[in-house]
């Protein structure tokens, strides 16, 4: 059976709800998008894996003003799994106080709980070559 349109759009926008709330500094909000035993992956970007809601608003408040000032999510790309959960994939950019920005892939596995969808497991990926790598050997010679 396929995803409902319904669901989709609940799953997109519980994926942006993400960004407003961190900007805002909503913190106890977090159960709105994550379950209470939420898996947070920043292994790419050297924090490690962050596990249940608690840590999580932790290690935000502990990275403090290195947090980026605007979470941007765009891209999102949901897949259906046959165990009741659904891949979401989609692109974030973060901007930084200084103006700076940066480019992430997260990887969501979304569950329907007794609230409505939320994200059980988020893997972050962060965009450092373009095309993913593809074709950087050629990057030093020239071009040729």
């Amino acid at each position: 059976m396929a995803l409902a349109l319904e669901d989709r759009l609940a799953i997109t926008e519980l994926i942006a709800l993400h960004g407003h709330l961190v900007d805002e500094g909503e913190l106890d909000r977090c159960q709105e998008v994550f379950t209470p035993d939420v898996v947070y992956d920043l292994s790419d970007v050297a924090q490690g894996p962050v596990t249940g809601l608690a840590a999580l608003k932790q290690a935000a408040l502990a990275l403090g003003a290195a947090n980026p000032v605007a979470h941007h999510v765009t891209n999102v790309v949901i897949e259906e799994v046959a165990d009741g959960r659904v891949l979401a994939r989609s692109k974030g950019l973060g901007v930084m106080a200084d103006g700076s920005c940066g480019s992430v892939t997260y990887e969501d596995t979304v569950v329907r709980v007794e609230a409505g969808w939320r994200i059980c497991h988020r893997k972050v990926s962060a965009r450092r070559a373009p095309l993913g790598g593809l074709g950087q050997e050629r990057r030093g010679n020239g071009g040729s």
